[in-house]
């Protein structure tokens, strides 16, 4: 059975953005990568514009996903997603000698929000207040961590467990090198 074409440039917008996404690429990047205009990349991802072939064929290059699957409809029944290790999208410019692993879907971002993240000696992650009722929870997998929360304090060994405001100014900083789970909520 052929499929509507209108049911493929309704899926496309959303599936470029999901894969733009899970590399941890910005509009920028995947314009300085694919040769399309960021404008553009922003048009087709909001489903205003209808990319050419070529323009299509440069923007799957750009972000190394298959041409055909993102096209394909997608069927999540009875499959397990697998991301391996070399291809979870990770931030390594913020923060101070951390590297940040983003475990959740892309689709969760501003949500609900996972994070894997190794500290080398002294690494630290400051970050300005999120979203008003904002919270995070982390867990320390290995070393040592000093959480901070506004005001509030505490150190913490592996093993243990912090929830805390995070629409607040709020740092995690490693004594000495540290990998931590965090979860982020947003209100």
């Amino acid at each position: 059975m052929t499929e509507n074409p209108d049911d493929i440039l309704t899926r496309l917008p959303a599936r470029l953005k999901e894969a733009r996404r899970a590399k941890g690429l910005s509009l920028e990047a995947v314009a300085n990568l694919s040769g399309v205009s960021r404008s553009m990349v922003s048009q087709i991802e909001r489903g205003e514009s209808s990319p050419t072939i070529s323009t299509l064929w440069n923007l799957t290059r750009a972000l190394q996903v298959d041409f055909a699957g993102l096209l394909e409809e997608a069927n999540s029944t009875n499959q397990i997603e697998v991301l391996r290790k070399s291809e979870v999208p990770s931030i390594d410019n913020m923060g101070q000698n951390c590297r940040i692993r983003i475990l959740s879907p892309p689709e969760e971002a501003g949500g609900h929000e996972v994070y894997d993240i190794e500290f080398d000696k002294d690494g630290a992650l400051n970050s300005q207040p999120h979203a008003r009722g904002a919270r995070e929870q982390l867990t320390v997998l290995e070393g040592a961590v000093r959480v901070t929360s506004g005001t509030a304090v505490s150190d913490l060994q592996k093993g243990d467990t912090a929830r805390y405001a995070a629409d607040v100014a709020h740092s995690i900083v490693a004594n000495g090198a540290a990998r931590v789970f965090l979860i982020v909520k947003n209100a």
